[in-house]
Formats: C-alpha cells, sequence, structure tokens
C-alpha cells in the first residue's frame, strides 16, 4: 500500500480534473508500482471529496466487462466505481457536456439492475443477485476519462471511479426473473445511424454474473450494495466518442429503450 499522503494527493488531483474538465498523465506512469488497491483508495478519497461537495452515493458500476471493450482500451479485467446523485440525468436528457463536466466521453449500452435487497459479499451468486434485484432497465452509461487520451491501464481507471461520467436509465421496469437477461439483444442508433449491437452474455455470460463479481469484489474491501442502490452492469458493446450535437437511442429487446444526446 502506498503511502496515505501519496493517495490523498492522488485524489485531490483527480477531483480537481473532474470539476476543472481538464485531463492528467496516466498515474502509472509516474508511479508504476501502483497497485489496484491502492487505486481504489485513491478512488474512495476522490469520492469524499465529492460528497463533501453535496453528492450522494446511490449506487455503484462495473466496467471493462465485455471483450470488445477490453481489446479497445487495452484493459484486460473488469474495473468498479461509484455512482452518485450529480451524475444521474432523466431519460432522453440533453446533456450539456461543459455543465457536466465532461471531457472525452464515450456512450455504453448496458443494463441497469435496481436492488432490493441488501448484498455483500464474498459468496454472492448470479442467482442472490437476481432474488435481491427489483428491476432491470436499459442504461446509458457515459464513461469519461480524466486521464489524457484514454491511455489508461487497470490501477489508472480504477483511481478514476472507473472512468465514469454520467448515466440516464430507462422507464421501463423488468423483472429479471422473467426474462433471460443473457440473451438481451441491444441495438444502438447514434444520430439515427446504427453504432453497436451486443447481448447480454457479452458480460461476463451474464450480466447478473457481472454484478455478483462486484458484490464480491468490493466485499472484499467491506463495501456492501443497498437496497434501492442502481448497479450498472456494464457495456454490451464496444464504446462509443460523444460530441455536443449527438443524439444517442438504445433498445434492449423485450426491456425498452432510452436515450440521450448533448449540447456543448
Amino acid at each position: 500500500m502506498q503511502a496515505q499522503e501519496f493517495i490523498q494527493t492522488q485524489g485531490q488531483r483527480l477531483y480537481k480534473a473532474l470539476r476543472a474538465g481538464t485531463t492528467l498523465a496516466p498515474l502509472t506512469d509516474s508511479h508504476p508500482s501502483m497497485s489496484v488497491d491502492d487505486a481504489y483508495h485513491i478512488s474512495l478519497h476522490m469520492l469524499r471529496l465529492r460528497e463533501a461537495a453535496g453528492e450522494r452515493v446511490i449506487g455503484k458500476k462495473i466496467g471493462v466487462t465485455s471483450k470488445p471493450v477490453q481489446d479497445m482500451l487495452g484493459v484486460h479485467q473488469p474495473d468498479f466505481g461509484f455512482l452518485t446523485d450529480a451524475m444521474q440525468y432523466p431519460d432522453g436528457a440533453s446533456v450539456s457536456l461543459k455543465q457536466a463536466g465532461l471531457i472525452q466521453p464515450r456512450a455504453e449500452g448496458e443494463i441497469a439492475f435496481m436492488l432490493k435487497k441488501d448484498l455483500q459479499g464474498p459468496g454472492v451468486t448470479l442467482q442472490d443477485v437476481l432474488d435481491a434485484t427489483d428491476w432491470v432497465a436499459p442504461c446509458f452509461e457515459i464513461v469519461d476519462s480524466r486521464i489524457h487520451d484514454w491511455k489508461i491501464k487497470i490501477q489508472d481507471t480504477v483511481a478514476d471511479n472507473a472512468s465514469c461520467g454520467v448515466f440516464v436509465i430507462g422507464q421501463r421496469r423488468t423483472d429479471p426473473r422473467a426474462f433471460d437477461l443473457a440473451a438481451a439483444s441491444m441495438q444502438m442508433f447514434k444520430n439515427g445511424e446504427p453504432a453497436g449491437t451486443g447481448l447480454g452474455s457479452a458480460v461476463q455470460g451474464h450480466p447478473a454474473q457481472a454484478v455478483a463479481w462486484l458484490a464480491n469484489t468490493l466485499g472484499a474491501f467491506g463495501i456492501p450494495f443497498k437496497a434501492g442502490e442502481v448497479i450498472l452492469s456494464g457495456s454490451l458493446a464496444p464504446l462509443v466518442p460523444a460530441k455536443a450535437g449527438d443524439r444517442f437511442t438504445m433498445t434492449i429487446a423485450g426491456m425498452g429503450d432510452c436515450s440521450i444526446q448533448f449540447t456543448e
């Protein structure tokens, strides 16, 4: 474990970059010995600064779960981060890149889980996740990186709150126990043109399996999932760059749709 001063300094640097809409050189360039455990504690310090500014944790996210995304980013294991109320926008929202602090955003189409029961690893299974879930819905997560040009290693993205930006959740609610989430088929569009397709099975074989992985990973740090939290399970297709003027829509067969658009 790196010294507490190092963890706090890096967390402050990332927080300032978030607020200023600027990027940093990869942390692993200047600190190659930084571990994933160090990165997690940096992320927690960054989160504490956000909470001190008035934000409230409303869920967690898992990222880099599918092979296409891992190949795109050169990161070959999942990452994890926290969701706050300031990150969530309503379905169909028009989001100002500047006001949202987005720097180099990319769109992910995925499945969101709303929990009705607490979960804490280790030992959480796919079935435990399904039993603890109230509903699932289509979701756009707009990922963003405070690391220059997305030149990230797993430690960089974990430290940077799993490269999370903002998210929207579709309005239709589906019982996950009455639907084959592994076979869920997503179609995504950017400005009306096809921008990606994917199946629920792209996310560790089943989206609930990815959620179980996250519950067990955070459980090792003593962090539980809580009833009422939303869990984002990971992208079903490669990430798509976003800029002002872009509008994204997506449909998951049998689960409904959601959309988001961007202004300066």
